[in-house]
């Protein structure tokens, strides 16, 4: 599968690197894109739920890398009510 890592920065200035096991993440994101917390976690949530299920379609199982960014997404998130995320990088 095409992975993609896709590099974003949260309110505070922390950078994170989240994996996808697909493109489908380019549909969702794209570089110098700003997103409240709450949209970019559902986003996130979306894109990668679909990366793991073509990767479930594809071998039979699921990405749990996949499962491993959104988790990682989300406990991030958890430590701001508001701000931004931005997107700061989309590479193979």
């Amino acid at each position: 599968m095409p992975e993609r890592y896709v590099s974003v920065r949260w309110p505070d200035g922390h950078t994170q690197e989240i994996y996808s096991p697909s493109t489908v993440i380019e549909d969702y994101f794209h570089i110098g894109q700003t997103l409240p917390v709450a949209e970019f976690v559902a986003q996130s949530r979306a894109a990668l739920t679909i990366a793991s299920d073509r990767v479930r379609a594809a071998y039979g199982f699921p990405c749990s890398r996949a499962a491993a960014s959104i988790a990682a997404v989300t406990e991030n998130a958890a430590r701001f009510e508001k701000g931004d995320v931005t997107v700061q990088g989309i590479a193979a």
